[in-house]
């Protein structure tokens, strides 16, 4: 009975303390924020970076669209890395005025193939590196927009993420990219904190960037990065208006493979980084390190609310009342945190629908749980179609 009651109290601390963070952060992702203003008028230098593996099913529309930018045409230049891609797709891809860099490995991954190509470029060439996936479209306004953010004296800047494709599953994927630019990039930076780094959609300065990816040889090289950068005090601003579509995973299997992979990263860093990061509070007062590395304490989002409903119950039944009533308040405080996270324009019919996946999604990231050793050193792929669903605006 003792060790129950340690548990329950251990678990009543732990998932308090994450809904605690998630509903904080929630509530002032919906408070107006300022974008700090441009110190200088500088048009940097772009290289816009696509590295794809296999993605013969995109590429051409994503690197075609990636020049229509409104910025000066000879201050941005787009390379796409190919790796594995079809000859009909490299000769369709040379047909465009871009830099086609193909490359080969014995074990693919895009920390490879960004660092092969950058080890080819001069490192006074460019300014700021814009890395996308080979799916990614952009609003024609963005690089316009992250530069301003550039010359305000940022050297990272993550773009938002919003979905290219909203129907069926994808809505549910595309709710929960919200969810997060809520919470992660909005409500972090009201406070000043650094918001997270999507992965995609992304810049830097171009040299901090190469310095840091040449140590880096990880599948989850965006989070090591995202790591060694908050370790050393840097600061990542967010642009909520610079926006670029990301295509969402329409088939469950595949959300299941990516989160594994995503879960599998969370606890790697988690155990590599968390007592740093503590250290670095103490000794530097570093928040944002801390910050980042707390995260990667909390649960998987689809599992939080079914574990407290559940524990809810078991209260309900084997605990005093007090008990049940605290694990409903937690429960219901998680659940305000999603809702207050997504935007308004996602509330319709087909968000019910969508909704209806839940239960495959919250089992399939459950069983992500125990498919995630070597996650983190085996490349997973990702496939992306063509899919040009209409976009939410």
């Amino acid at each position: 009975m003792i060790a129950l009651e340690i548990l329950h109290y251990f678990l009543l601390i732990y998932l308090g303390a994450s809904v605690l963070f998630l509903i904080t952060y929630a509530i002032l992702g919906n408070f107006p924020s300022k974008v700090k203003k441009p110190i200088t008028n500088k048009q940097n230098k772009f290289v816009i970076f696509i590295p794809g593996y296999k993605e013969d099913a995109v590429i051409y529309n994503v690197a075609k669209e990636a020049l229509n930018q409104e910025y000066p045409k000879e201050l941005f230049d787009v390379i796409v890395i190919a790796d594995s891609f079809q000859q009909k797709t490299l000769d369709d891809l040379n047909s465009l005025p871009i830099t086609v860099n193909e490359v080969s490995f014995d074990k693919s991954t895009k920390a490879k193939a960004l660092n092969k190509t950058m080890a080819g470029l001069p490192d006074d060439l460019y300014d700021v590196v814009l890395i996308l996936d080979a799916d990614n479209i952009l609003a024609r306004d963005f690089i316009m927009k992250i530069n301003d953010s550039i010359n305000a004296g940022y050297h990272v800047v993550q773009g938002h993420r919003a979905a290219k494709n909203i129907k069926g599953f994808a809505l549910l994927d595309a709710i929960s990219e919200e969810i997060n630019n809520n919470i992660y990039s909005k409500g972090h930076r009201a406070i000043g904190m650094s918001s997270r780094l999507a992965g995609s959609g992304m810049a830097f300065s171009y040299k901090l960037y190469k310095d840091t990816m040449s140590k880096i040889d990880s599948v989850a090289e965006d989070k090591e990065v995202e790591l060694k950068l908050l370790k050393r005090g840097y600061k990542f601003e967010y642009r909520d208006d610079a926006i670029c579509y990301d295509e969402k995973v329409s088939q469950a299997n595949v959300f299941n493979n990516q989160r594994s992979r995503w879960i599998s990263a969370q606890y790697y860093y988690l155990k590599k980084d968390f007592l740093p990061a503590v250290w670095h509070l103490i000794t530097k007062g570093n928040l944002d390190y801390f910050d980042k590395a707390f995260q990667m304490m909390l649960p998987p989002r689809l599992i939080l609310p079914g574990f407290l409903f559940i524990t809810a119950i078991i209260a309900f039944f084997l605990s005093p009342e007090l008990y049940f009533y605290v694990w409903t308040g937690i429960f219901l405080a998680n659940i305000l945190s999603f809702a207050i996270s997504i935007p308004r324009k996602f509330y319709s019919i087909q968000m019910v629908y969508a909704f209806m996946h839940l239960p495959k999604a919250f089992f399939g990231i459950f069983i992500a749980l125990f498919n995630m050793r070597g996650a983190t050193k085996t490349f997973i792929h990702t496939p992306h179609t063509n899919d040009e669903s209409e976009k939410i605006n």
